[in-house]
């Protein structure tokens, strides 16, 4: 294929029509969720994430697997559990069968933040998809996300 290559034109025009479709996205629930909640879409991703680890045996997530939720790196991920436990939203501690792992936990301040925040989020999401079906290039991306969503 040459750059010039019909096909790898419309690959790329895919991809930045997707791009762009996260991009107003992301930057609309940024908006809300700062304005009422003073949380990053990152912050939110990670309260999400942690509360849905369950106890016992292979319930609870190791970093790297967080990190790969939340899409960032092990070290920005550290950064942002430390942020959040600051604020008192998280907490770390010791795995009681390996005592090198360190499991995370939303507090239960986390949790009725994260429950106050996730119809913001359901909503600003909402509204970004909504805007965004009204342009033509992103129309079909939007359909995708909708039907993607439905329960089987």
């Amino acid at each position: 294929m040459t750059a010039t290559d019909p096909a790898l034109t419309a690959l790329s025009q895919g991809w930045c029509a997707l791009s762009l479709l996260h991009g107003r996205i992301e930057a609309r629930i940024e908006r809300e969720l700062q304005a009422k909640h003073d949380l990053s879409v990152r912050e939110y991703s990670l309260l999400d994430v942690l509360s849905r680890q369950h106890d016992g045996e292979g319930g609870h997530l190791q970093m790297k697997q967080v990190a790969d939720a939340v899409v960032l790196s092990q070290s920005a991920t550290t950064r942002l559990v430390t942020r959040l436990e600051d604020r008192g939203l998280l907490s770390r501690y010791l795995c009681p069968t390996d005592r090198r792992g360190i499991y995370t936990n939303v507090s239960e301040a986390g949790l009725k933040l994260l429950e106050a925040a996730r119809p913001t989020n359901d909503a600003a999401l909402r509204e970004a998809l909504d805007e965004a079906a009204k342009t033509p290039e992103l129309a079909p991306l939007v359909r995708v996300v909708e039907s993607a969503s439905v329960p089987a």
